[in-house]
């Protein structure tokens, strides 16, 4: 049994590695700030000896080292950051509080209290725009567009550093539109909640022909689950082969929704916003040849199951909030 700490644990993706990990037999501390996260994510888990919950900020490097120190943690799954990148585009001193500064002053805590394996979740973001037609790989150089972009490089960059320093190991992921239950941000989740308000339409920014790559959550886990042990710092793109566009996503939402009659305005230009990403594919020859993971579902078949999977969510949310 290993002792495993996960910041950002009470998140989307983080409260889905905290249940996967202790499944597997470790003792999970999860820290979470709850600025993204919600306890609601994490509350099956309060009653398992395996399990402990701090809400605390990342930042605050005293309180984690003497974490680390106390629980003697083996390994550290760094998944808290800024997840919505619509907010940021608006303010991006956001990403420089809670998706760089986070990295920093972790590695900082890790470096005091000695531990040495991290677990990195990084982004697809970190490429900016699509070259080439064969899709981002992760050979290729890295130009962000997004503010979230440039904050996880540059966390990237900190890593490769203090991992030659101080002899840490750091498997780092790329993820690529990670979605499913439990998930708080995106289209899918602005669509069902903007219909849920005003059933009588749905505008969409951009054209609707913006394609992406949308891996399901439980796909990640597992690729996080095959790959363990690392030497030094190793690089993974973790995402779909296959690519979704928004105005599939548009329709599967107004039908799981019974609401297939209403009007779906598409603007004219193509990007839904500055610093979106409108198209791309994503390359993972490299995780499949050291782990044999790729996904099961395809990216269509993983919007059509996560419309549903949020849908019941936010129903859920409503009803708690009515009652």
């Amino acid at each position: 049994m290993k002792n495993i700490l996960v910041t950002g644990g009470a998140g989307f993706i983080g409260s889905h590695l905290c249940d996967a990990l202790i499944k597997n037999g470790n003792r999970v501390i999860c820290v979470d700030n709850l600025q993204r996260g919600d306890t609601d994510n994490i509350h099956h888990l309060f009653d398992c000896e395996n399990f402990s919950f701090y809400n605390l900020d990342v930042r605050n490097t005293e309180a984690i080292e003497k974490l680390l120190s106390e629980y003697k943690i083996d390994k550290v799954y760094h998944m808290a950051a800024n997840t919505d990148l619509w907010e940021s585009m608006r303010e991006p001193t956001i990403e420089d509080e809670c998706t760089f500064k986070t990295t920093k002053s972790l590695l900082v805590a890790m470096k005091k209290a000695g531990v040495r394996d991290m677990f990195f979740a990084s982004t697809s973001a970190i490429y900016g725009e699509q070259t080439g037609n064969r899709g981002f790989a992760e050979t290729d150089q890295l130009f962000p567009v997004s503010y979230y972009g440039a904050a996880k490089m540059a966390s990237e960059a900190y890593i490769y550093a203090y991992a030659f320093m101080n002899d840490m190991n750091v498997l780092i992921y790329r993820f690529s539109n990670i979605i499913g239950q439990r998930m708080t941000h995106g289209v899918i989740r602005d669509f069902i909640g903007r219909l849920m308000d005003d059933p009588s339409h749905l505008d969409v920014r951009g054209n609707g022909y913006q394609s992406k790559p949308y891996l399901h959550v439980s796909e990640l886990i597992r690729a996080i689950m095959a790959v363990d042990n690392v030497e030094g710092v190793q690089i993974y793109n973790v995402g779909a082969t296959t690519c979704t566009n928004v105005r599939f996503i548009a329709d599967a939402v107004v039908r799981e929704l019974h609401l297939e009659d209403i009007p779906i305005n598409y603007e004219n230009h193509e990007g839904g916003w500055k610093g979106d990403v409108a198209y791309y594919e994503y390359n993972i020859d490299k995780i499949h040849n050291k782990s044999n993971w790729k996904p099961i579902m395809t990216s269509d078949e993983t919007v059509i199951r996560s419309v549903a999977e949020i849908a019941n969510d936010e129903r859920i949310r409503r009803s708690k909030n009515n009652g």
